[in-house]
């Protein structure tokens, strides 16, 4: 796959304050790729500075390989990205319809767009002429999402989609984003809930004081329990290795040692914060 989105040794800072160190990371056409860490790791700051909210103070970021990180955000957005941030990305006095108008109106074929949306979210369609903030937080986020959707991105990036939410409407989130998968829109994912963050990526980057401390396939983190551990940590290192072991698949049955050495599966060292990265992520 060609890389739609690419960050070079990209550094950003809140006044002294180093919140990105030296990233590169590729995001291919078409693929997922969950970003993940602790709170405090620079993920939030990525797709600020990615999207135009704020400025790198150094490095380079190419989008379908246009030069963007000296771009405006308007102008990163009318090249096809949508950024939804953490909270609720809605103009809360005005109504669903409203709302969703003022997304799409500089889009093209806007009839077509509320159809599609109103078929991902027929909750919003019988909500259509109601004040967005009076909608329940759930249907704020489905009304975020559907905003980001309208505007027919090729990239996506979702900050922390289901902060706040009670479970059954985040796994119904995220099958409406696994459903903007299938249809080729490629996505980048903050997440807290990483089982659900795993099984729709297919590229996992973890972040770790604002350093690349791992990229792989979600399936590689059964390997990296250490690893997972000390840059996850608590419930989400459980969450991240009881997923990856699940899209691994059954473990092979035990061999005797002589075996088992030698075609024992050879150790890799993880990444550093500026170690190598690997497959198509690789900047």
């Amino acid at each position: 796959m060609r890389p739609l989105l690419r960050l070079r040794n990209v550094e950003s800072r809140y006044g002294a304050f180093v919140a990105l160190q030296h990233v590169s990371l590729i995001v291919p056409e078409g693929s997922v790729l969950a970003l993940l860490g602790p709170n405090g790791v620079g993920k939030t700051t990525l797709l600020r500075t990615v999207s135009g909210m704020m400025a790198p103070t150094s490095g380079e970021i190419t989008f379908d390989g246009v030069r963007i990180d000296d771009k405006p955000d308007f102008e990163i957005t009318r090249l096809g990205l949508a950024h939804i941030p953490e909270g609720r990305a809605i103009f809360p006095t005005l109504s669903v319809r409203e709302n969703l108008m003022m997304a799409a109106y500089a889009t093209d074929g806007i009839n077509g767009s509320l159809a599609r949306v109103n078929e991902l979210f027929p909750v919003l369609e019988t909500r259509r002429d109601q004040i967005a903030g009076t909608l329940s937080g759930g249907e704020q986020q489905m009304l975020s999402l559907a905003r980001a959707i309208i505007t027919r991105p090729r990239l996506l990036m979702v900050d922390e989609l289901s902060l706040g939410l009670a479970p059954r409407l985040v796994a119904q989130l995220f099958d409406t984003l696994d459903k903007i998968k299938q249809e080729g829109t490629t996505i980048l994912l903050v997440e807290q809930y990483v089982r659900y963050a795993l099984r729709l990526a297919d590229i996992v980057v973890i972040l770790h004081k604002g350093q690349v401390a791992f990229i792989g396939e979600p399936g590689e983190l059964a390997h990296e329990g250490k690893l997972v551990e000390a840059y996850l940590g608590g419930s989400q290192a459980a969450s991240a290795t009881a997923e990856a072991e699940e899209q691994e698949g059954p473990k092979p049955r035990r061999r005797s040692s002589a075996s088992a050495t030698s075609g024992a599966r050879p150790k890799r060292k993880p990444a550093g914060p500026r170690g190598s990265t690997r497959r198509s992520s690789q900047a």
